[in-house]
């Protein structure tokens, strides 16, 4: 199974629809990458279609919108569309979590700082020690098998 996580901007704010049958909704909406390094200035930045299903198309719909910048996890799908007589593949990203990038939910289960601060530190029975700097084994340029690592 292919999995993908991505980080990107939304250009287009999400549309949503039904299935035919009313069963579930879905919902559309196309971002954008920054460019890739070396690009030419002007050269238009590589955009992808992101399909959300369910609750998640419903949440699209309500809490993103053009601008946003949002992490994506989900899985790569490539669709073949015929065109004038010629077949184009084209990307759509299949999501399964979204979050925006400025304010990253945590789940329910993650400590959080203050609860981290207010719990007292676990005790451990042996003690762990760094080695000194004195005790490791000198290293000679001249010697390629004397390698620290």
């Amino acid at each position: 199974m292919n999995s993908c996580i991505l980080m990107a901007e939304i250009i287009k704010n999400p549309e949503i629809r039904s299935t035919p049958d009313n069963q579930m909704e879905v919902a559309n909406m196309v971002v954008q990458f920054a460019p890739p390094l070396g690009s030419r200035p002007g050269e238009r930045s590589p955009t992808i279609e992101v399909v959300g299903w369910g609750n998640l198309a419903t949440e699209m719909k309500e809490n993103y919108k053009q601008g946003d910048r949002v992490t994506i996890e989900g899985r790569l799908q490539m669709n073949t569309i015929e065109r004038d007589g010629y077949k184009e593949k084209r990307a759509q990203l299949i999501a399964s979590h979204l979050y925006h990038l400025s304010t990253v939910d945590m789940p329910a289960s993650a400590p959080t700082a203050t609860a981290a601060a207010s719990s007292p530190p676990a005790r451990t029975t042996a003690k762990a020690t760094a080695p000194r700097v004195e005790d490791l084994p000198a290293f000679d340029a001249e010697d390629g098998d004397n390698i620290p690592f």
